[in-house]
């Protein structure tokens, strides 16, 4: 799967705030997301991050 940094990640289940929208800050083996609306920063391994993407909106399709 093709996630770059930059990129927002609408994943399959919410955060406990509501949202469901995570930007990349980092990407390698683990993901480093920060959620849209309370802004925490949660680090993640690939295999788990990529299992529950359910759809990728790169910068420039915003």
């Amino acid at each position: 799967m093709d996630v770059r940094v930059g990129d927002t990640l609408q994943m399959k289940k919410k955060h406990p705030c509501g949202c469901d929208l995570f930007l990349v800050t980092r990407s390698g083996m683990d993901f480093k997301l920060r959620c849209q609306q309370c802004g925490h920063e949660v680090m993640i391994p690939r295999v788990k991050a990529e299992k529950h993407i359910k759809k990728i909106i790169r910068p420039e399709e915003a």
